[in-house]
């Protein structure tokens, strides 16, 4: 069974990857902003952390599904998963630092305490098993403690490496910063990029079994 990956972000490629999963990707294309204020403007409220992370991964899912639905069924169908990450700290969303000041700020405030990683999910079924592809969504929560003994120097050279400025909240436990991070409470995966327990919940839940995403091909992206 194939699992169409509704984006190209090349942390989530390595996590599915590094399971056993080759995915077929498709970029989305999606006005995040302006789906967002739309949407709160229709439930009369701003949408907490973790429904935004949901509601972002469906709005990419469904993307990909429209604007690639020959694609797929060329494929012969499969499961499309979309997802976004957020990260807060002090309940503050920590998005990508971009610049070097804001991502050494930032990694000084992470110093000694524990953030809040959200993944939020939505997996579409395009098995063509159904009449009207069903989907179901969810998210995962861990929390990431950096060290409180991590150097200023240290951090510096971290952020003159350029790897944590696109990253949100300013670290990848399996990057260079590995070492900075004193503990994980939660799925590891679930930090890096998408929470693969989360996902098998999803493919048991349309019906599938997970074990048949498993695969030995090599990742097409489209």
């Amino acid at each position: 069974m194939r699992l169409i990956l509704a984006s190209t972000s090349p942390a989530r490629l390595s996590v599915l990857r590094g399971a056993g999963i080759e995915p077929v990707c498709f970029a989305p294309e999606v006005d995040e902003d302006a789906e967002v204020r739309a949407r709160e403007t229709e439930i009369g409220r701003a949408l907490t952390a973790p429904e935004l992370t949901e509601y972002l991964g469906r709005l990419k899912a469904e993307d990909v599904v429209r604007r690639h639905a020959a694609d797929i069924a060329e494929l012969g169908g499969g499961l499309v998963l979309g997802g976004d990450s957020m990260f807060l700290l002090d309940g503050e969303v920590l998005g990508k630092p971009h610049v070097p000041d804001v991502a050494l700020e930032r990694s000084k405030q992470h110093r000694g305490k524990t953030g809040v990683l959200h993944s939020g999910h939505w997996l579409i079924d395009c098995t063509g098993l159904a009449a009207v592809a069903p989907a179901v969504g969810g998210v995962d929560t861990a929390t990431v403690t950096l060290a409180a003994d991590v150097t200023d120097a240290e951090l510096a050279a971290y952020v003159e490496t350029g790897e944590p400025l696109k990253l949100a909240g300013g670290f990848a436990i399996d990057g260079l910063a590995g070492a900075f991070i004193e503990r994980i409470e939660g799925a590891p995966s679930c930090v890096i990029g998408l929470s693969l327990p989360e996902l098998r919940r999803l493919v048991r839940e349309l019906g599938h079994d997970y074990t048949a995403l498993w695969s030995g091909g090599s990742p097409v992206t489209a």
